[in-house]
């Protein structure tokens, strides 16, 4: 299974990284719309897409306007955009508001229930909740013998409730906005720091670690201080645009 890495940016795209957006071509599944959406046309295998967002805030969710692009062409018969149902009403009412952009691309709206989602190739999905300032959730996708999780927007913590959710999987996708200087402040925006990233994969036994959603304002050829990361958790790297990760 691949999964590629479209965006690997925080808040704002840079000359390096565009903003949130995963994507497993194979099931024609992408988790996350933030502004590198419009590299999904390039890597679709599939005439259907399902995405998955995992808040609202506009670094995750304005990549659903470049859909237009996919949708006129005729490249895709059928959109889904899942999420939970308050954040799909302020992404319909307001990204989409006649005054902001007024042509709507045909998507079906689906909010998230309790139960998992049935994915191609016999996979499931299950999402769950994060802490981060208006919330957010967590994805993990499961398939026979492969599994992948996608952590972003949240405060990294040995604690966090979440460990169970991700516990085992195959490869873990977790943001990582700051080095270790800026704890105080990632948990003031909903963030995460480095080392404690590498120590959340630790405790729920990941066998491989992937950064993303690092700081833009950062040195895009060194944004993270992974050295002390690595010794906590060796089986880590830092996720770059266009990078195809398998899994």
């Amino acid at each position: 299974m691949q999964l590629l890495l479209l965006g690997t940016g925080g808040y704002h795209p840079s000359e390096a990284r565009h903003t949130a957006c995963l994507m497993l071509p194979e099931v024609g599944v992408v988790l996350d719309a933030g502004t590198a959406m419009f590299r999904v046309r390039e890597a679709l295998a599939t005439d259907t897409l399902d995405i998955f967002l995992t808040h609202a805030h506009l670094d995750h969710v304005v990549g659903l306007t470049y859909l237009l692009n996919m949708t006129r062409t005729g490249q895709l018969k059928r959109v889904n955009v899942y999420g939970e149902e308050a954040k799909l009403a302020a992404v319909t009412t307001h990204l989409f508001s006649e005054l902001i952009f007024p042509v709507i691309p045909p998507f079906e709206v689906r909010p998230l229930g309790d139960e998992s989602l049935p994915l191609d190739r016999g996979g499931r999905l299950t999402h769950f909740p994060l802490a981060h300032p208006g919330g957010s959730v967590g994805y993990r996708l499961d398939w026979p013998g492969h599994s992948v999780a996608y952590v972003t927007d949240t405060t990294a913590s040995t604690d966090a409730a979440y460990i169970e959710q991700i516990r085992g999987v195959d490869l873990l996708v977790h943001e990582a906005y700051f080095n270790d200087d800026r704890t105080s402040h990632a948990e003031l925006t909903g963030h995460s720091c480095v080392s404690q990233v590498a120590r959340v994969a630790a405790a729920a036994e990941a066998r491989r670690l992937v950064l993303v959603h690092v700081d833009p304002l950062a040195d895009p050829s060194d944004p993270l201080d992974l050295s002390s990361a690595r010794s906590i958790f060796p089986a880590i790297e830092l996720g770059t645009d266009r990078l195809a990760v398998e899994f």
